[in-house]
């Protein structure tokens, strides 16, 4: 159902649920996701892979889908041979299949356009570098086109997600300044810096004063770190926090495999929440079983009920990919 409120709004009052990974949920359905253009391939030829991988994390309890977006740019759909035009029209079609996707329930969902990083376009791993010699102006440019094709599009808001870099926000959040929604501006973490090595205390302070921007975090990241990040993202900016980790597997970008055991635990959201985290999730390799299992745990807290082991759950104690 589409909402009838902003995201603002819903945070203010508990704890939204965001869904998991897409690229693993539509590779667990079968898809080739080995294309430089990764999901946004799907668009051209298999966008109801796209709506039933949103469809899956509804039913998980899902609250927000984030689009298929990600990976897919103006230029990266040039090197296929497709036109402005066309690429506008899939950038729209990506915010429809969430919207469809949400219609069939009668839960809120917001749909959250997704603006990946400059790196995620080169599909070499970049964007878990950051640093692309690119200045702010440069990377304005770049990323200007798309946010207005996709807020043209009508998402309720929109993921600059995966940042690794501090003049990449910066650009960021310079484009949105005119696009007329809300946003989140996530990073992308090691340890306690960017991607590139900035702190984050210097990274999240970039939003302080920003109305637009309506939470901030961390994602595609180890769930060890997003601890944390979630209790300076909230002391730095008193703004909700986002944030939805990777499966603790991690992307090996040159040999195109994942290595290291999964150790996202839904039970952290206990601790994430305390410390100001209002918008949760999964990231890569997280998909609809533990997106379900958060969903359980947040009814518990709304309700009051405990879950099976006969109390409510505790806070646990707390890898890039090619795509969230």
């Amino acid at each position: 159902m589409q909402p009838d409120r902003p995201l603002a709004a819903a945070l203010a009052e508990s704890t939204v649920l965001l869904d998991g990974g897409l690229s693993n949920q539509l590779e667990a359905q079968g898809c080739d996701l080995s294309d430089e253009l990764w999901s946004a391939r799907l668009l051209l030829d298999e966008d109801r892979q796209i709506e039933a991988a949103h469809r899956a994390y509804v039913r998980a309890g899902a609250q927000v889908l984030i689009t298929s977006g990600y990976q897919a740019t103006f230029e990266g759909f040039a090197r296929r041979g497709i036109g402005r035009d066309r690429a506008a029209e899939l950038f729209a079609r990506s915010v429809e299949l969430a919207r469809r996707a949400g219609g069939a329930t009668d839960r809120e969902i917001w749909v959250a356009a997704s603006v990946g990083p400059y790196g995620a376009m080169l599909a070499d791993g970049s964007e878990y570098r950051g640093r692309y010699g690119l200045s702010v102006r440069e990377l304005e440019r770049f990323h200007r086109p798309r946010i207005e094709a996709l807020a043209a599009a009508g998402p309720d808001v929109l993921a600059l997600e995966t940042v690794p870099d501090v003049d990449e926000a910066e650009a960021l959040l310079r484009t949105v300044e005119g696009c007329g929604l809300p946003v989140w501006l996530s990073y992308s973490v090691a340890g306690d810096r960017t991607r590139a090595g900035q702190p984050l205390e210097t990274a999240f302070g970039l939003v302080a004063g920003q109305e637009r921007v309506v939470a901030v975090g961390v994602n595609c990241c180890d769930p060890a770190d997003a601890d944390r990040a979630v209790e300076m993202a909230a002391e730095v900016t008193g703004k909700p926090v986002v944030v939805y980790p990777n499966s603790g597997e991690r992307w090996d970008a040159e040999g195109r495999v994942w290595t290291g055991g999964a150790t996202f635990d839904p039970d952290r959201v206990r601790g994430w929440q305390a410390a100001g985290a209002r918008l949760v999730g999964g990231c890569c390799r997280v998909g609809p079983d533990p997106i379900a299992k958060l969903a359980e745990l947040l009814e518990e807290e709304r309700t009051g009920r405990t879950g099976q082991t006969g109390g409510t759950a505790g806070a646990g104690r707390p890898g890039g990919t090619p795509e969230p």
